[in-house]
């Protein structure tokens, strides 16, 4: 411990906090609990990932070997928590095993001469640690599967989205933001992280302690911010259906007049009935009321009228809003007591909203009105 340097100890820190998150994620009641167990596993690898465990356990140990494997679960893990997430009815299956290939080629690779040789020949190989095919090997190895699965998380989460809007009307859509800034966190860290290895192989060794250090630093604001996002926002994750079918993928051929008539049917529902002021409202909801089959309904709204549902009933949440705003009788109410009234659940998305339907803040609007 007397060589104790600046990146282990925040590594430290990093470590003991993605613990302690990882065990009240894995322990809390929630309806996400199948997501949660994913999220704690993750949060365990990362913080066997920041920690140098040099540290604590002789270097001839197996353990440490190991450990430096198990960095090749990691973009696995989070993008099955990536999947879990985005989709309600995502199940772990059989097929899932093949993320775990890299984790086995890499202890395979490492067998011969790390996990089979006794410890006088561990230290002669760990005199010339990075030049070792093995270690080359790793390196090259978890960077090529960072980013397959940072692509991948991404498609994931596009697909998920456009789902989500066709169907769904709640605020939830901050899920699908905090993945994306989760997903983009994560590259950066990966990308330092290969900067770092390239100064280690190709430059100064100042600056692979520098890079290192840096390194170390994101990492731990990582972990915090991630840390105040889940207690700040317990219950933001709801996921889709995967099997909804995306409208431009639904062959549907109506006559002008009846999608006339259902549309103004729709509308005069909506004037009348305000359905969107159920936070969470979603097509399905909306069909059952209005008697109509959800597919039609669907594809009624992002055809014929162009629009996703998602805008479609925050256009009406939006008129209501304006309508408040405008009433001498609601002068007293706050802009946050009236988004919660018009169905929004988030004050970022509803001054989104807000400003995309009529140029302005509800502030602005509220004076100028």
């Amino acid at each position: 411990m007397e060589n104790l340097e600046a990146s282990d100890l925040i590594g430290i820190i990093s470590s003991s906090i993605s613990l302690l998150l990882a065990f009240f994620i894995f322990s809390v009641e929630s309806t996400n609990k199948f997501s949660n167990k994913i999220f704690a596993a993750y949060l365990t690898l990362s913080a066997f990932e920041f920690t140098s465990w040099s540290l604590f356990i002789d270097i001839t140990s197996n353990i440490l070997i190991f450990k430096s494997q198990l960095s090749h679960l990691l973009m696995p893990v989070f993008y099955l928590y990536i999947l879990s997430v985005c989709y309600s009815d995502f199940k772990l299956k059989w097929k899932h095993l093949w993320h775990m290939l890299p984790y086995i080629a890499g202890n395979l690779v490492m067998l011969p001469r790390f996990y089979l040789s006794n410890s006088s020949e561990k230290l002669a190989l760990y005199e010339n640690y990075n030049e070792h095919f093995e270690i080359i090997y790793q390196h090259f190895s978890l960077h090529i599967q960072f980013v397959i699965y940072l692509i991948i998380g991404f498609i994931v989460l596009k697909r998920a989205k456009k789902i989500f809007v066709e169907n769904y009307s709640s605020g939830t859509i901050a899920t699908y933001n905090w993945l994306f800034q989760l997903l983009l966190f994560i590259g950066v860290l990966y990308s330092l992280a290969l900067i770092k290895n390239l100064f280690k192989y190709f430059g100064d060794s100042d600056y692979f302690q520098i890079s290192e250090i840096i390194l170390s630093g994101v990492t731990l604001y990582f972990v915090c911010w991630y840390v105040l996002k889940i207690l700040k926002y317990p219950n933001l994750f709801k996921g889709v259906n995967s099997k909804i079918e995306l409208i431009k993928n639904l062959d549907q051929q109506q006559n002008q007049g009846e999608n006339q008539e259902e549309i103004n049917q729709l509308s005069t529902f909506m004037v009348a009935h305000k359905p969107y002021l159920n936070p969470s409202l979603s097509i399905r909801n909306l069909a059952e009321e209005i008697q109509m089959n959800p597919r039609d309904l669907s594809v009624l709204i992002n055809q014929n009228l162009n629009q996703h549902f998602f805008d479609f009933v925050n256009e009406y949440r939006i008129e209501e809003a304006k309508e408040m705003l405008k009433n001498p009788a609601k002068k007293e109410f706050t802009v946050l007591e009236i988004l919660y009234e018009v169905g929004f659940n988030s004050k970022s998305s509803f001054n989104t909203a807000f400003k995309k339907h009529t140029g302005l803040t509800p502030t602005q609007f509220r004076k100028t009105a």
